[in-house]
């Protein structure tokens, strides 16, 4: 019997024991968040529980490990809120909300564009396709109308075109400040697109996003701070998992917290309290009964 073949028959009975289970976990890129925070909770999970250590799948990200939860190609995996709407995602149950996400639109220096009108016609990364960056990139675009030669690169490849002159612009969604970001203010020059005059309708169109204006020292930046889209970002499982198995893992997601911190700063920011606002995905009940036990 495969692996997610045993994942699933274990997950789906009632087992009243965590011996036998085995998890796949979808967690992006292996350079990003998503993939130090899913090995840490791996080991996590693996310590604490007695369990077989998790098998951490890279993929493209938030859209990709979706579909994947949604397949029963993975038993757990983070996902930005935006790309859990497809089909399919009724499957989907929330363990947590974890940190949230910033779009970031880096623009060379020596590229005129300072708004999202002006990147049309110009070499802009989108993200991987069936990446979080890539849909909201595509959104964004599209609210405005705009129209720029597009390219499908991960972050590490959007940098490195950048950096060699064969980049003009690139969309990022993720935590602050990213390490490839400000390694390019330092090497290169850049800016980040404001994107105050489009949020309103944006906002409007998609509720899903927030806000926030991050400071000018986020990235030693010129020109003062800048707003953006954030979204957040959950851990996810789906229906078949055990109320058990649900408890446990959240259970050991808190209690190991530091642990988390240690492995990407932005587990700083996951709070008991603010971890049951996973809307529109409901929480599991497992992850609920973890909630009310601690008084959430």
């Amino acid at each position: 019997m495969t692996l997610l073949a045993v994942a699933g028959t274990v997950l789906s009975g009632c087992s009243s024991t965590l011996e036998n289970v085995k998890l796949t976990m979808a967690a992006g890129g292996k350079t990003g968040v998503y993939y130090a925070l899913g090995n840490a909770l791996a080991d996590i999970w693996s310590g604490r529980l007695g369990i077989a250590r998790p098998q951490v799948v890279a993929t493209a990200g938030s859209v990709d490990n979706v579909k994947r939860l949604v397949n029963g190609q993975a038993d757990v995996g983070f996902s930005q809120a935006d790309a859990t709407d497809m089909v399919g995602a009724a499957k989907l149950r929330a363990l947590a909300r974890m940190h949230d996400d910033y779009l970031q639109i880096i623009v060379r220096a020596d590229v005129q564009a300072k708004t999202l009108r002006e990147l049309g016609g110009l070499r802009v990364s989108i993200g991987e396709p069936s990446s979080g960056v890539e849909l909201i990139a595509n959104r964004v675009l599209e609210s405005v109308k705009v129209t720029p030669n597009i390219l499908h690169l991960n972050l590490e490849a959007s940098a490195r075109a950048m950096q060699e002159g064969r980049l003009d612009a690139f969309f990022w969604s993720g935590g602050l400040p990213t390490p490839q970001i400000s390694m390019l203010t330092k090497s290169l020059g850049v800016r980040m697109l404001d994107l105050s005059a489009d949020l309103p309708a944006l906002l409007e169109q998609y509720p899903v996003y927030g806000s926030a204006t991050l400071p000018a020292s986020t990235y030693e930046l010129t020109g003062g701070p800048v707003t953006t889209l954030v979204v957040r970002n959950f851990l996810l499982a789906t229906e078949s998992m055990s109320d058990e198995v649900a408890e446990a893992l959240v259970r050991q997601l808190f209690t190991a917290q530091p642990e988390l911190v240690r492995a990407n700063s932005a587990a700083r920011t996951i709070e008991r309290r603010s971890a049951i606002e996973t809307s529109p995905i409901p929480l599991h009940p497992g992850a609920m009964r973890y909630y009310r036990d601690i008084k959430v």
